[in-house]
């Protein structure tokens, strides 16, 4: 199956850490990568956890490199693999996705050939707080049969879901209590070794 073909599912706790990392670092902007595995029948990429990576400057090269090589090595040993990349710009009302995130993505694709961005949409995450909607705040970005990144409209056969439908609900209960100060990332990890990149106490 193609890779326009495929859907793309995020898991709950997958889509709140990336969102939380947004929000905890307003005016910069924040990547991270996402990890999961292709569903049993090939239909569905399964994102089951994400990482957060810098919100300091976005490198290409060494922090990042060392950070995937990191990040691999952890889920490989459990099966899984990194799966796309997310993305949220500096500016709040920035809505394309830069040449930084579109190399970064071609960098994982070239391992995982059906690797998405998602890039965070902050019309949707002001208008969650009102709407209460179910649907993600992230749009889906895959690469064309040419290799270029294309923006997935959301009402594209319903190609990207989140797996629980009351992430949103949690995701606002998150945000009005401030969760998304215990976030760590990779540059917290690089500054103070004692922080987990894993965020392991996030959900408890």
């Amino acid at each position: 199956m193609g890779s326009t073909d495929l859907k793309y599912e995020v898991s709950q706790n997958a889509y709140i850490k990336l969102v939380l990392h947004s929000l905890k670092h307003p005016t910069s902007a924040v990547n991270g990568v996402l990890i999961g595995r292709i569903s049993p029948s090939n239909a569905t990429v399964e994102i089951t956890d994400a990482v957060p990576l810098f919100h300091s400057q976005i490198p290409l090269l060494p922090q990042l490199e060392i950070s995937l090589i990191l990040i691999d090595e952890y889920f490989s040993a459990k099966g899984l693999n990194i799966v796309g990349y997310f993305h949220a710009n500096e500016r709040s009302d920035e809505f394309e996705l830069g040449g930084v995130a579109k190399n970064i993505g071609d960098h994982i694709s070239r391992y995982f050939p059906q690797a998405a961005i998602l890039l965070l949409d902050n019309k949707k995450l002001e208008a969650l707080k009102k709407s209460k909607s179910s649907g993600a705040v992230m749009q889906l970005y895959v690469r064309d049969a040419s290799k270029n990144w294309k923006l997935v409209q959301s009402d594209a056969n319903n190609r990207f879901s989140l797996k629980e439908p009351s992430a949103n609900l949690i995701l606002l209960d998150y945000i009005s209590s401030e969760k998304w100060r215990d976030i760590v990332d990779f540059d917290d990890h690089l500054d103070d070794i004692s922080k987990d990149w894993l965020n392991p106490g996030l959900f408890n």
